[in-house]
């Protein structure tokens, strides 16, 4: 049985999503989580793109074990230089070097003949072979490519050393029947010792469909991202590629994967949280309704029998997770040994920072779940950095015929700040104060909030984004109250702007790939 590898570019391609802006420490923690989901490469971003995202790449590189790290480059020396830089210190690293050979991607985009670009494919896996083994070269758009100079392109790659052959589908405009074939003619045509990979997006809806057509036709490796997330209408979608893998065994009887499935829900999770990218509740796999039944018939046959409705077991893609008993009389011990067992390895001031937001959570919530757990250790110390201000008071008053308004006390090092604000709400308001202690003023953009769990008595979370200082950061935040909930994101997103103040991080423009 061949194993299909699972390339995960949820840090590179899903962050190049519209209001996606994760910084070093939150792209290690999902780092960590996508090692402990088993997937075999982490593309971990583009690292010729901004000195945060080296930084990101280079942490991964230093501090995540078991998968191949890789970083994207283009095809200029200096591109791949930065990106062997940043990967170097993985125990198993890659150089993905990409070009465009689709006409309308050279003559408009690149301005290059078609001799230059395989000039500069040739070159630069070349140069990125000189560092290390494992290079990968994709024909960015290489499905709208005409297939046999796209195919001279890949076998220049092939000859030049590339392991890995991506054909991507870069604006998802391919059917599965001429994506197959696609690949079939790549394995065909192009000879040597290889791997061919999918990498397909999403405009159509087509994208996991597709990436499964190409493993059908024989490629080896999916390119893929935890809850679809990427450029416009996403990548194909990490858990539902496995999980079709694994629940049609009959159609895929020869291939089978790495990633260990119960933790894709949690996966999951992570990933919306810390993007601020929701999943939707009838979402594939990992939905909140995924396993849910409400029509009588659905219920009786599911009663009667859970494969009369469910062809995948919810526990095998966790989303039936054991209840956590924990509450207000729960000691630091308790605490700590649940949070070892959900797999997050926290200690020192990070584990205490945590202990104290359950505390203050547990005197709110008489149930707390393991999601709740997730939620704050997310907020207080996912990244384990020190943060510059803390939120110590919020107090804030209005109604329908009252102005709203906001009295804060922030915490900075040893000092106490108190500060006031008045809004047109009360989250307003709460902004407006955080902002006179701080002295950082930000132009609020996309604001989404959503509960953790249910009840009446569920966490609130909040994402949001802020434009400030020539920077866009994304802040979240936790609480039994929206209001506080809201505050705490903002204050969050205080603390990343302070961060990169102090780094003198530059301000740049994204970049995209295949």
């Amino acid at each position: 049985m061949d194993t299909v590898k699972i390339f995960d570019t949820t840090l590179r391609d899903g962050e190049q999503s519209p209001g996606i802006s994760l910084d070093v420490s939150e792209k290690l923690e999902i780092a960590e989580q996508l090692a402990r989901l088993g997937v075999d490469v982490i593309e971990a971003g583009f690292p010729i793109a901004s000195d945060g995202d080296f930084e990101s790449v280079e942490a991964i590189a230093k501090t995540v074990r078991g998968p191949i790290i890789t970083g994207l480059s283009r095809t200029p020396f200096k591109d791949v230089d930065r990106a062997w830089e940043a990967v170097r210190h993985a125990d198993k690293a890659r150089i993905h070097v990409f070009i465009a050979t689709s006409k309308i991607h050279m003559e408009k985009k690149l301005r290059m003949t078609p001799e230059q670009v395989k000039q500069e494919a040739g070159a630069a896996v070349a140069r990125a072979k000189s560092y290390l083994q494992d290079v990968e070269f994709s024909p960015e758009d290489g499905y709208r490519s005409d297939p046999d100079f796209m195919c001279e392109v890949c076998q220049i790659a092939v000859d030049a050393g590339a392991t890995t052959l991506n054909i991507p589908d870069t604006v998802g405009f391919a059917v599965p029947d001429d994506y197959a074939k696609l690949i079939r003619y790549v394995i065909d045509t192009v000879s040597g010792d290889f791997v061919v990979s999918t990498h397909c997006h999403n405009d159509l809806g087509l994208a996991v469909a597709n990436s499964l057509a190409g493993v059908s036709a024989g490629a080896r490796q999916v390119e893929c991202a935890i809850n679809g997330l990427g450029e416009r209408a996403g990548n194909a979608a990490l858990e539902e590629v496995v999980m079709a893998i694994r629940t049609r065994r009959d159609h895929f009887a020869d291939v089978d994967v790495n990633v260990r499935s119960e933790e894709l829900a949690r996966t999951s999770r992570m990933v919306a949280r810390l993007t601020g990218y929701h999943v939707q509740y009838n979402k594939a796999v990992v939905g909140r309704n995924a396993f849910a039944h409400e029509a009588g018939i659905h219920q009786h046959g599911v009663l009667a029998d859970r494969e009369t409705y469910e062809i995948i077991d919810a526990s095998s893609v966790g989303q039936e997770a054991a209840q956590i008993v924990l509450g207000k009389h729960s000691g630091r011990h308790a605490f700590a040994d649940t949070l070892e067992k959900m797999g997050i390895h926290v200690q020192g001031d990070a584990l205490n920072s945590a202990f104290v937001r359950f505390k203050e959570l547990a005197d709110k919530k008489v149930a707390i779940t393991e999601a709740d757990l997730e939620a704050i250790v997310a907020e207080e110390i996912g990244s384990g950095l020190v943060h510059r201000y803390g939120l110590l008071e919020l107090e804030v008053r209005g109604g329908t015929n009252t102005p709203p308004t906001a009295r804060v006390i922030v915490t900075d090092a040893d000092d106490k700040i108190e500060a006031a604000g008045t809004g047109d709400g009360m989250i307003d308001a709460a902004i407006a104060a955080i902002v006179e202690a701080t002295g950082v003023p930000g132009k609020v953009g996309n604001f989404q909030v959503s509960s953790v769990t249910g009840g009446s008595d569920a966490l609130g979370a909040v994402t949001i984004t802020v434009e400030a200082e020539g920077h866009k950061v994304t802040g979240r935040g936790v609480a039994t109250d929206v209001v506080e909930a809201s505050a705490r994101a903002y204050l969050n997103a205080v603390n990343k702007f302070v961060r990169m103040r102090e780094r003198g991080d530059e301000v740049r423009e994204p970049m995209a790939g295949p």
